[in-house]
């Protein structure tokens, strides 16, 4: 049986865990072939482990430090060495809050207690990150005449909640960036869209010694909520539609909704 997402070839970042993970096994679960790309090491391994072991055959191993050009460029070298092609490329690598101060929902620190280099250790992952992974493949896109970008973010809440510097800015600045990045690739055939999930999500980026204290707080939400939206993005439903912001819990309705205006 043919299934909707073959011959798909699919880059994520940030894929060992977390909503990366998640994105990767929807992704994998309608045969597409995914490259779970994090930085090297056990955990990177042992999540291609484990996929595999759940039977997906067209997992693929990335080592990429998004923070690094030369790794960038050797993640880039091995798509079109192995490859030859890709399809859709998902900036999800990321850190949170937890770097900078590990009680960061149970005890806020104001903005002036985060240390110069916790600010710009988070900043160069999640923001300078993005935009280099984006440089480092937009141009093998352009080659082919198409693919599509898919920058992961978050709640405008988030980026204006007590507290959250650096995080907050790094995902305000990651929006400004994908919508500049759509303009820029509008007249080249290459889509870029935002999905987030809609409100706090179950990953590690929330401390396990506070995960039970959060979740008397907060309903976290679980990674999975990213699957129907990321395998809509990836599939030729999506062709065309780029410049979107895409909640995940509201993902049905905003569908429902950009039907009901193509129809019209």
């Amino acid at each position: 049986m043919v299934k909707a997402l073959e011959n798909v070839h699919v880059i994520i970042t940030g894929a060992s865990d977390g909503l990366g993970y998640a994105m990767a096994e929807a992704l994998l679960d309608k045969g597409a072939k995914v490259a779970v790309a994090s930085r090297p090491g056990p955990k990177l391994t042992e999540a291609v482990k484990k996929l595999k072991e759940k039977g997906y055959a067209t997992v693929f191993e990335l080592p990429l430090d998004v923070r690094s050009e030369g790794s960038v460029e050797d993640a880039v070298k091995w798509v079109k060495t192995e490859w030859g092609k890709m399809d859709v490329l998902v900036n999800n690598a990321g850190i949170g809050m937890r770097t900078v101060n590990p009680r960061f929902l149970a005890d806020p620190q104001p903005f002036y207690k985060v240390t110069p280099a916790g600010f710009r250790d988070l900043i160069e992952t999640n923001l300078t990150g993005y935009f280099l992974v984006a440089r480092g493949f937009t141009p093998l896109m352009i080659e082919q005449g198409k693919g599509r970008i898919i920058n992961i973010s978050m709640n405008h809440e988030t980026m204006k909640r007590k507290g959250f510097v650096p995080y907050g800015p790094s995902r305000a600045a990651t929006e400004s960036l994908s919508a500049i990045m759509a303009e820029d690739l509008r007249e080249v055939g290459i889509s870029v869209n935002l999905l987030l999930p809609g409100g706090a999500t179950a990953t590690g980026m929330i401390p396990d010694d506070l995960r039970s204290e959060i979740e008397a707080k907060f309903r976290l939400m679980q990674p999975e909520v990213m699957a129907e939206p990321i395998v809509f993005l990836a599939s030729p439903e999506a062709e065309g539609i780029t410049g979107e912001r895409i909640v995940a819990s509201e993902f049905e309705s905003w569908l429902k909704d950009k039907s009901e205006k193509s129809t019209h």
